[in-house]
């Protein structure tokens, strides 16, 4: 990494994250008064604790509908692919990417894998010369038992059955990715918890490798919010000739990662403070303009200080805001006033766009919302965003 990190105060482009009326702009008032109602929610900490076992239970009630019109169409896009596509086509109006994103977690059985596998497969035939969907993305434990990741990971010898089945994973993932590279569309593959992670990151290099000798196919995905991730990051684009894809997050294990630390008695990975990750998803978004010419990004962040960051090292480094190589990201429902303001700048920007059954996502979206709520400020800088231009256009 180069020990030259970019000056703070160099010429920052013109890019105002305060402006609600770009941010805004495709939502109805009637969609504003219901963002503002649902991110009013969020404030209460027994809600968002509750409120996946509340959902869940009100789908099996039969109030399905009444879950669908709030949560879920505020965070997704719709039950299916074909139901995203007004979704998909409003982003697009604005210059926003569409992720699809099948969030459907938390199965056990072959079978499930499979389907899954192919639903995947779907998005990428879906994304296949559209500029409208310019990235595919899968959880490797959508196609892989969660424990058989974690035994690999443990070093603990495998039984024939396990071995067979971990072939399967293996076949799984060259699959999606094969295609991905016939058709030409980049593919995601998520960060998942950091005891089942060297599985992933091995497959993701392995792919890369096979698919990412012409352009950046495969991108790994990498959590900042891990103390280690930063010289990981940094040890595999100096040791590796591929061309390669990275997506940078700051993480969405926290939680989990220290509670089973604790519990088992190792080093916690998550970083000390927010302020370390910030320093650390920094420099990684430095080490990987320092090599564009090897390196893709995508920085999937909430973060305004990390977007002015990067669009600042785009423009000492002399990479365009339409180069394909760099993409921000954010979620669907979730800082729009970065989202949009900087697809109006020029920048190249997509949001991830989860859907899949109402009662299947329902675990996502608590995650998403237990995650968020945690997130220091996240709620607070969203709720006053949507009722700034509720107030503009009420006295505008």
């Amino acid at each position: 990494m180069s020990g030259n990190f970019a000056h703070p105060d160099m010429q920052a482009p013109q890019v105002s994250f305060s402006n609600t009326e770009i941010a805004f702009k495709r939502f109805s008032n009637s969609d504003l008064r219901k963002a503002e109602w649902l991110f009013r929610t969020f404030n209460y900490p027994w809600l968002v604790r509750n409120g996946p076992t509340m959902a869940s239970l009100a789908v099996s009630l039969g109030f399905k509908a009444v879950v669908k019109n709030t949560i879920f169409n505020h965070f997704c896009g719709g039950e299916h692919i074909s139901a995203c596509e007004a979704t998909i086509d409003q982003l697009y109006r604005y210059g926003v990417g569409t992720i699809l994103d099948y969030s459907v977690e938390g199965e056990e059985q072959e079978s499930v894998f499979e389907a899954t596998c192919l639903e995947i497969i779907h998005t990428i035939e879906r994304a296949a010369g559209n500029d409208k969907i310019p990235f595919s993305v899968f959880k490797t434990t959508g196609i892989a038992r969660f424990a058989l990741l974690e035994k690999i990971q443990s070093g603990a010898a495998l039984s024939t059955a396990e071995q067979a089945e971990w072939e399967a994973v293996r076949t799984r993932f060259a699959r999606i990715c094969r295609t991905a590279q016939e058709r030409k569309v980049r593919i995601f593959v998520d960060a998942e918890e950091s005891w089942i992670q060297e599985p992933i990151d091995s497959l993701a290099m392995e792919m890369m490798h096979l698919f990412n000798q012409e352009q950046a196919i495969v991108y790994n995905t990498i959590q900042l919010y891990r103390h280690d991730r930063l010289m990981y990051l940094t040890r595999t684009i100096q040791d590796t000739q591929c061309f390669m894809g990275f997506k940078l997050v700051r993480g969405a294990y926290m939680e989990r990662e220290r509670a089973r630390a604790a519990e088992l008695g190792y080093l916690d990975p998550i970083q000390p403070d927010k302020a370390a990750a910030d320093r650390d998803y920094d420099a990684a978004i430095q080490v990987c303009i320092e090599h564009i010419s090897r390196v893709s990004l995508c920085a999937g962040t909430h973060n305004e200080q990390s977007c002015i960051r990067l669009m600042k090292l785009m423009e000492l480094h002399d990479v365009k805001p339409q180069d394909e190589r760099v993409y921000f990201s954010q979620l669907l429902g979730m800082s729009d006033h970065i989202s949009f303001n900087l697809s109006h700048a020029g920048y190249r920007v997509a949001k991830y766009v989860p859907y899949g059954p109402v009662k299947a996502v329902l675990p996502y979206l608590g995650r998403r919302a237990q995650e968020n709520s945690a997130m220091a400020g996240q709620m607070g800088r969203e709720l006053a965003m949507i009722r700034s231009e509720r107030h503009r256009r009420t006295n505008g």
